[in-house]
């Protein structure tokens, strides 16, 4: 049974055998899921024998579909959002969304799902006691050099999204700053090919450039300052 006449819902990262069960209830029982590729979501909800009408939501048009859907879950109508992978609103569309809900009223929940962050963060053997996620690194390569140097004095572990036509170049100005700090590429994840690259700025920066890789990926950087195994009573 539908509760709220918007849920934020959680997709799989990669592995589509992820997805809850709570998630299928919800996606059944709405009257139209909000997605950020009709195409993407269509294939998984196939997949599971799920039929209902899908709305684009996505960058581009968030801003203008955000007061229709508010609209129209005012005047009864329920709705699931979804994005590609992952968990909508963190950095894929949903924010715009949440916040012209909480403008007019209209109640939301959100389950939660499958993420990349998280994932990536157990999966790299890096501290998780305390983390920060910066979302995807800057293009610029000045920006993306000052944020890479706050990750490396940090006292918690710093995971981004980057590209993986930016990558060799970000470990590169990593090696830079710090060639032994400790860091992890999880590439991926959840999918045929899921790897994770552990090792120094410098060991990976001699691995990526010998073999530059592809797909997805989550970078993860342990602050020099960081707690270490070795630093525990």
């Amino acid at each position: 049974m539908i509760e709220y006449p918007v849920s934020f819902v959680g997709l799989p990262i990669g592995n589509r055998e992820d997805i809850t069960r709570r998630a299928l209830v919800v996606l059944e029982t709405v009257d139209c899921i909000c997605c950020e590729d009709t195409r993407n979501t269509g294939m998984l909800l196939s997949h599971y024998g799920i039929r209902k009408p899908l709305l684009s939501l996505h960058e581009h048009n968030e801003s203008r579909r955000a007061p229709e859907v508010a609209s129209r879950a005012l005047a009864g109508e329920t709705f699931a959002v979804v994005t590609d992978a992952g968990m909508p609103g963190v950095s894929d569309p949903g924010y715009r969304l949440i916040q012209e809900l909480k403008a007019r009223g209209v109640p939301f929940t959100v389950l939660p799902g499958p993420s990349a962050v998280v994932t990536a963060l157990v999966g790299s053997g890096l501290p998780s006691d305390a983390f920060f996620f910066g979302g995807f690194l800057p293009v610029k390569s000045g920006r993306r050099t000052a944020v890479l140097q706050k990750a490396v004095d940090a006292s918690y572990t710093s995971i981004f999204y980057e590209s993986p036509f930016r990558i060799v170049k970000t470990i590169q100005a990593l090696a830079e700053i710090a060639p032994d700090t400790p860091v992890c590429v999880a590439r991926e994840l959840t999918k045929v090919f899921e790897t994770y690259h552990r090792g120094s700025a410098a060991s990976l920066l001699a691995e990526f450039t010998a073999h530059p890789p592809k797909g997805e990926m989550v970078i993860l950087i342990g602050g020099v300052n960081a707690p270490r195994e070795s630093d525990e009573s």
